[in-house]
């Protein structure tokens, strides 16, 4: 590869990496201010948990929409609509009047976010497929990931000197630069006589043929149970950083943006060796430092361990997320080249209906305990270790057989 080539695919990495962004800072980058929310609207930390609830809910349900419209109009111009209305549902989240519509300018908030999460990897698989996919999207995840170790420091940085209300119109001004990046910097990537027909019974068939695929499957519920299992952890660890351990914002930040790091670990080790170790010994990898990790967890909470003892494992279970993550998107991607947009909304809707339903879990038992936490990522990390096996692994025999029983 020329220099000048690398620097091209280099670039829109970055570029892409900027659009994946935006679901982290959207998700995080409010998370030190939730004792603060809670206090300014006299409301529980439940109801303020179902703020990120709400915002979840809008990421995967606008992925599916909008990974749909992609394949049919186009990547830049939803993208564009997209940005836009983030920018002004932003603005509403600032100015909400009370907890109830917070919530729900939160929903149509994640729901334009959505765009720049499933546009940008759908169009990375416009553009490579095979190993080169899997190198190009550890990539993006380099870029991507800075956003869940940015976002908490941006958020506790923004706090010390403003209110919640300044995260959110910090936010408001991303979506703008992001906007603005959309218009003069990106290049459509898929040709009109590559498109979908703008038909919603086609639509369906297609996310109909991908359910029906029993790897993509696999890969999807592997990939998207192992994600919501971050999102309790995201959900919980400002009640139980802050209030359990006593730590400030800034050091919860500083907690919080370290497992940034080993999300970057874990997809650069996937992307670096893709050419030495396979995606599926990777992922298996992945799913068993996972399983460890939340074990060991629960253990912590249920004896009430130091916090390094809690920090250090949790540490682990974030990295394990990269190198699945890494491992199971070109793994489930590679025969989708035709409904790239379909398969990458799929791919990010299943993490965000999942983590929206066990987000408000973590606080069921009160801010007081961290049980809860360690209980749902051992069952996320047990149950996507179950849909590899089950899904996945089943898959080639199967076919095997299949093929058998014909000749």
């Amino acid at each position: 590869m020329s220099k000048n080539n690398a620097g091209n695919v280099f670039g829109l990495a970055l570029l892409l990496g900027l659009f994946s962004t935006l679901g982290p800072f959207t998700i995080d980058m409010y998370l030190p201010a939730f004792p603060e929310i809670a206090h300014n609207f006299n409301t529980s930390a439940s109801l303020v948990q179902f703020s990120l609830t709400a915002c979840l809910l809008g990421l995967g349900i606008g992925q599916l929409v909008m990974g749909s419209l992609s394949d049919v109009y186009g990547r830049r111009n939803p993208l564009l609509i997209s940005m836009a209305v983030y920018i002004i549902s932003s603005l509403a989240c600032a100015f909400a009047p009370n907890i109830g519509l917070l919530i729900l300018f939160r929903f149509a908030q994640g729901f334009s976010a959505s765009a720049g999460i499933v546009i940008s990897r759908a169009i990375a698989r416009d553009l490579y497929s095979g190993h080169e996919l899997t190198k190009f999207f550890s990539l993006l995840l380099l870029v991507g990931n800075l956003g869940p170790l940015a976002a908490p420091i941006a958020g506790s940085g923004i706090l010390s000197f403003t209110t919640w209300i300044g995260v959110f119109i910090a936010l408001s001004l991303l979506g703008i630069y992001l906007w603005a990046m959309t218009k003069w910097r990106l290049k459509e990537t898929l040709p009109t006589e590559r498109r979908e027909k703008p038909n919603f019974a086609n639509q369906l068939r297609s996310y109909g043929m991908l359910l029906r695929d029993r790897q993509f499957v696999g890969y999807m519920l592997a990939q998207g149970i192992m994600i919501a299992g971050v999102f309790a952890y995201v959900s919980g660890t400002p009640f139980i950083y802050q209030n359990i351990y006593g730590v400030t914002p800034a050091v919860f930040a500083l907690l919080f943006g370290s497992n940034g790091i080993s999300l970057i670990i874990g997809s650069q080790l996937v992307g670096r060796m893709a050419h030495r170790i396979s995606e599926q010994a990777f992922l298996l990898f992945g799913l068993w430092v996972a399983l460890s990790a939340s074990i060991v967890v629960l253990v912590v909470a249920v004896f009430h361990g130091p916090l390094f003892a809690l920090v250090i494992p949790l540490f682990f279970f974030v990295c394990s997320i990269g190198i699945t993550s890494t491992a199971a998107f070109p793994l489930a991607m590679e025969r989708q080249a035709n409904m790239a947009g379909s398969a990458a909304a799929l791919l990010g809707v299943i993490p965000f209906l999942l983590g929206a339903v066990v987000a408000p879990m973590v606080g069921i038992a009160g801010e007081n305990t961290a049980v809860p936490l360690g209980l749902i990522i051992l069952a996320t990390s047990t149950a996507a270790m179950l849909a590899y096996f089950g899904l996945v692994r089943k898959a080639p025999r199967e076919a095997s057989q299949q093929a058998q029983i014909r000749a």
